[in-house]
């Protein structure tokens, strides 16, 4: 009985942790043109962070492993999640960057 509870909450833990999150952005924001040029700096530095994130959750993980093992669908849901957070941080980014040459800020 004992061993049937662990292997029980194993397993659920294991579940748990089978999908992965991989935050996703606004592409505008309230404030984007506000930014000051250092501002805009670090938040694309932080989007870049976010796609790499994003490209890890697309590869073989402990995550993307387990869920192909115990439920096939969710380790496509991983992909196309992190799919779409890769796409959504480029937009902004591309969104930023308009806002970065518009205040001329490289010079």
């Amino acid at each position: 009985m004992k061993t049937s509870a662990i292997l029980a909450a194993g397993l659920a833990a294991l579940f748990a942790t089978a999908c992965t999150s991989t935050p996703k952005v606004d592409v505008r924001q309230p404030g984007d043109r506000n930014m000051t040029c250092a501002q805009l700096e670090a938040e694309m530095e932080a989007l870049d962070d976010i796609q790499e994130e994003a490209e890890n959750n697309q590869g073989v993980n402990t995550a993307n492993v387990a869920a192909v093992v115990f439920f096939w669908p969710a380790a496509v849901g991983n992909y196309m999640e992190a799919d779409r957070a890769m796409d959504l941080a480029e937009e902004r980014q591309d969104h930023l960057m308009d806002i970065y040459t518009e205040k001329n800020c490289d010079g």
